[in-house]
């Protein structure tokens, strides 16, 4: 139980955090008149807290020749995850912070429920069901009364 805990509030700070990362990077794009740059000094610096992150886990490096083994298609994964920060660097500006992300954690409520309902990518199979169709309703509720509001 105590390791859920720990799970779930990892996920809510990692989920408070983007707003934050969001702001900073607008600010950056701003500042050189290019949110793709922003975009990529973000990835640039983030790779580098990993790298030394690594380091400090005392990873073992020779582990990475089993890369050979995975599918190319997982590298997309670095191309999705580009793409959604400069796509917050752009919006976010335009739309506010809190329409912004209430619209992307409706798309990811949604596509998570696919991969859940599929078992998709590794995921647990969870079927969809009227339950959680109505916790969809629900976020796309909130996102059309924080777009009106």
């Amino acid at each position: 139980m105590k390791a859920q805990i720990f799970l779930i509030v990892l996920a809510i700070i990692a989920g408070a955090v983007l707003p934050v990362q969001a702001g900073l990077n607008v600010q950056l794009g701003k500042a050189v008149h290019q949110p793709i740059f922003a975009a990529f000094a973000s990835f640039l610096v983030g790779s580098a807290g990993l790298l030394v992150y690594l380091f400090m886990l005392k990873f073992q490096f020779d582990t990475i020749a089993e890369i050979k083994t995975v599918s190319p298609v997982v590298w997309i994964a670095g191309l999705l995850g580009a793409f959604y920060v400069a796509a917050v660097i752009i919006v976010a500006p335009k739309l506010g912070a809190a329409l912004t992300f209430s619209l992307i954690v409706t798309g990811q409520m949604f596509v998570s429920m696919v991969l859940d309902h599929f078992g998709l990518l590794g995921m647990p199979r969870v079927p969809l069901n009227w339950q959680r169709l109505l916790g969809i309703a629900f976020l796309i509720g909130g996102v059309l009364l924080i777009r009106k509001f």
